[in-house]
């Protein structure tokens, strides 16, 4: 019931009408008064931010803001993968032989998220971990690894929230919602950045068009709060040993290891 209601809510107010006027507002002028509000209320640590919070024009250029070169260090040490947002590291676990991942109870299509089953099949066995964004984090989102892009495409139209409320009670939101896929190959290993709109504003802007990414590279920005999903296929990541669910994490921080697969022999190997 409590599913149904929240859903019936949300649905409501989810349209292009409202996205829109929202959008329009953030954007122009007279959502400038209100930055120092937003910044108080979410605790916006203006210390780390590149520029004054008075040069911002409006509250979105405040929301998708960048942050000075060395607030956010990068690890570079060898077969590293890096978080590729400041986020909540929500969930983590293994790709079934369904190609689903569970996440706070709900299962979700990896077909549905990315498309198709042929895009799906080669994560299964693999790892997935869920990086949530609240409208308190920088948004920005940068490359998690050094790789070639194999493809970029979006899906979907409407989103809804992928807050703990949405995961829990919303139809399927990280597999529904408008999303940017991006595959990336590193070395012979595929992984999948699946950037997740949110609700309302449902913008994701990709801003690096290069074939190849580096590791903390600028790639896209979310203009809400919102949801990264990275999938990796069976064997490539081993997650670092002290991180556990749920973890604040920053982006540039240590997620895990890759390891490199030797898909001729079935073995694995750290490159």
């Amino acid at each position: 019931m409590k599913g149904k209601l929240y859903r019936g809510l949300i649905q409501s107010l989810n349209g292009p009408v409202v996205s829109n006027v929202l959008l329009k507002y953030a954007q122009s002028k007279w959502s400038k008064p209100i930055i120092k509000f937003y910044a108080r209320a979410y605790r916006i640590n203006v210390a780390e931010m590149r520029d004054n919070m008075e040069t911002y024009p409006n509250l979105h250029a405040f929301f998708t803001r960048r942050l000075k070169t060395d607030s956010r260090p990068i690890n570079f040490e060898p077969n590293t993968i890096v978080s590729p947002v400041d986020g909540i590291l929500e969930d983590c676990g293994t790709i079934s032989p369904a190609c689903e991942i569970i996440v706070k109870h709900k299962a979700y299509s990896i077909s549905e998220m990315l498309g198709g089953e042929d895009k799906a099949n080669k994560y299964i066995g693999g790892t997935y971990l869920i990086l949530y964004l609240s409208p308190s984090h920088y948004h920005r989102i940068h490359s998690p690894i050094d790789g070639k892009v194999v493809s970029t495409y979006s899906l979907g139209g409407k989103s809804y929230p992928v807050n703990r409320l949405g995961l829990k009670y919303g139809n399927s939101t990280l597999a529904k919602n408008f999303r940017i896929v991006t595959e990336l190959k590193h070395h012979t290993n595929s992984m999948a950045m699946v950037k997740v709109g949110a609700m309302f504003i449902n913008s994701v802007k990709v801003v690096n068009q290069h074939h190849e990414w580096k590791k903390g590279d600028e790639v896209a920005y979310f203009s809400f709060g919102s949801t990264v999903v990275l999938l990796f296929e069976k064997g490539m990541f081993q997650l670092k040993q002290s991180l556990s669910t749920p973890a604040e994490i920053r982006m540039g921080e240590h997620l895990g290891k890759c390891v490199e697969i030797r898909k001729e022999r079935g073995l694995y190997e750290v490159q």
